[in-house]
């Protein structure tokens, strides 16, 4: 499909050499064909929809890339990244050697901070300020916060230090929920680009210094514009922190957004400009449902997407979710918890079900972690259901607000391994380790959907920690049960036998395991329990087999693996072992299967390496 504009723009210098009458234009076209593209890619929509007007309003307006843009999060950059030279990768996004979902720095100059979690572009971007403002470099750093960001504790920490720092910096608030202001309108923009011109700016700061000379007038003079601006927005907080305030204003009127940000960026010191915008802007489809065109496979742009047949395979959250819904059923204490992802860790179906003991605490993991501790210390049972990739920003509270004090909470960590085309900021792969070596925790690792239900069931029996981590997507279609049955604990079991090798597989790859095992004749165990480990089994095998092969999708360094090790070590065992995991170093984006082909932890992988360590021996 032509663009008449966009094909033009091949940098935003480009975009910096059009008429403003054009912006519209290409703002119509920008998003027609994100639309087009990441319906035949898949991806996120609905946020990048909401940030087309306000992606051309600071290209045009900021030096790009020498004043720096923080995208916060990280998938609201489409639009950034088509205006600055990689429309044509689009074609490959979230693929295997193509554009990353998120801003990557090693992709392009214009990606100045890598942002996959939430929260961090605040703290970047005062860095960036203060860094240029060491080196005596005139440039201007502008983070742009958005989809709930501004919830988790360290947006504001960072706000708290950058008020204090005097920096000059802008940040940004794309507020996509309408959860600080209502509707905006006309006047709201009127507002918000007088208070933000340069003579409204003269007159505050001229009064300043004229009032200097009397304090008591100089702060009664504050105090009487801080009511007046919060009459008309919302913005007493942020001028709490030291940052001067501006509207709220609509962030897909570019009238209104660029003559604001030109006149921002004259002004000196910390600067926080309210953006509304709407999710899904410009697509019906996604803006009557953005939860649902947040993350999308591939569909058909003109009908949307279409409901699913029903029949196939039930995926490991889905399963997580039944097992939450009929276990709260069982017992009372039971509640939920999760940081900002209801659907993604399958807790809709339980939000309307028990809405009594369902929380969403918003995207601040940390809190998550010590509220649930607060529940356990009163007798009721947590269930927290995280990803394993955000499960790393609570690490702190894990280790002393839970485990230190022996409490029983349910960490319910999705996404264990390769999650696949979102990449190295959402692969799970450090869990098995940070989290084993942490005293009275319980560590398990389901093989197939049937087992992580029982083990769902075990954890919430445990009068301590656990962890039940799980990847994302189907396993081999094992139909669970509808009972809540446990299974005994620390205990695995051996599933195939055979001569002179033995594979030990932690989690789903018990099934590439299976069908090495047919080709190698090899015995294969389903070790299930990562903590406590089963010592008699890992001593049984190594006194029978003259090779042990240890398969985990986690970090080799110091996982599954290693431990099994340990045991052997401590038993006095010397039996070669062969560890198999993810490499020390971050895996790039790809499908799933394909990456764990590549790393060679696909059937074919694990044949290979153990022959050639038999050829070896």
């Amino acid at each position: 499909m032509p663009y008449s504009l966009l094909d033009t723009i091949h940098s935003p210098a480009d975009l910096r050499r059009l008429e403003r009458k054009q912006l519209p234009q290409l703002a119509s076209e920008l998003r027609e064909f994100l639309i087009e593209s990441v319906s035949q890619t898949g991806g996120h929509l609905s946020s990048n929809l909401g940030t087309v007007e306000l992606t051309i309003a600071l290209h045009t307006v900021f030096n790009t890339p020498d004043d720096r843009l923080v995208w916060d999060v990280g998938h609201q950059c489409y639009p950034h990244k088509v205006l600055t030279g990689r429309r044509e990768g689009m074609a490959k996004l979230r693929m295997r050697g193509g554009v990353a979902g998120f801003p990557k720095r090693c992709e392009s100059e214009y990606d100045t901070f890598g942002v996959g979690h939430s929260s961090t572009s605040i703290s970047a971007a005062l860095g960036m300020a203060l860094a240029a403002k060491q080196k005596g470099e005139d440039r201007k750093a502008v983070a742009i916060i958005g989809d709930g960001a501004m919830s988790a504790g360290m947006a504001f920490e960072a706000l708290n230090n950058a008020g204090v720092a005097d920096a000059d910096m802008l940040v940004i608030l794309n507020d996509n929920e309408m959860s600080i202001s209502p509707p905006v309108g006309a006047l709201n923009n009127i507002l918000t680009r007088l208070t933000s011109s340069k003579t409204y700016n003269f007159a505050r700061e001229a009064g300043r210094h004229m009032l200097g000379f009397a304090p008591p007038l100089l702060e009664l003079a504050r105090r009487a514009e801080e009511h007046v601006k919060g009459m008309i927005a919302p913005g007493t907080l942020f001028e709490e922190f030291g940052f001067h305030y501006y509207g709220p204003i609509d962030g897909h009127d570019l009238d209104a957004l660029i003559p604001t940000l030109e006149n921002l960026k004259k002004i000196k010191g910390p600067k926080f400009l309210h953006v509304i915008t709407k999710k899904g802007q410009g697509y019906k489809l996604a803006e009557a449902d953005p939860i649902l065109y947040h993350g999308v496979g591939k569909f058909a742009a003109c009908d949307g997407i279409q409901s699913g047949k029903g029949g196939g395979k039930l995926t490991y959250t889905q399963v997580f979710g039944d097992w939450l819904c009929d276990q709260a059923k069982a017992d009372s204490r039971l509640v939920g918890i999760t940081p900002a992802m209801r659907e993604g860790s399958g807790m809709v179906r339980f939000a309307n079900e028990h809405a009594d003991r369902y929380y969403d605490v918003g995207i601040a993991e940390q809190h998550a972690v010590t509220f649930a501790a607060g529940l356990a210390c009163e007798g009721l049972k947590p269930v927290v259901a995280i990803y394993s990739t955000f499960l790393q920003r609570a690490y702190d509270q894990l280790v002393h607000d839970v485990a230190l004090q022996n409490l029983p909470v349910v960490f319910a960590v999705d996404r264990g391994g390769l999650v696949g085309a979102d990449g190295p900021t959402h692969h799970g792969t450090f869990d098995l380790s940070y989290v084993t070596c942490i005293p009275n925790m319980v560590v398990m690792t389901p093989s197939d959907e049937a087992e992580c239900r029982r083990m769902l069931s075990t954890a919430f029996a445990l009068d301590c920690p656990s962890m039940v981590r799980y990847p994302r997507g189907s396993g081999t279609g094992a139909i669970p049960s509808t009972q809540l049955d446990m299974l005994p604990v620390g205990k695995g079991e051996i599933r195939r036998h055979g001569k002179g090798i033995a594979l030990l597989a932690f989690g789903p790859l018990l099934a590439p395991a299976l069908a090495a095992g047919d080709e190698l004749d090899a015995t294969v165990a389903n070790m299930r329990f990562v903590k406590p480990l089963d010592v008699d089994l890992i001593v049984e095998l190594a006194g029978n087999h003259s090779l042990l092969v240890t398969l985990e999708e986690n970090a080799v360094i110091g996982g599954a693996g290693s431990e099994v090790e340990r045991v052997l070590a401590e038993s006095g065992l010397n039996v070669p072992v062969i560890r198999l995991g993810l490499p020390d170093r971050f895996v790039d984006h790809g499908e799933q299967g394909q990456l764990l082909a590549e790393l060679g932890l696909d059937k074919d992988g694990i044949v290979r390496t153990v022959r050639a360590q038999a050829d070896k021996q």
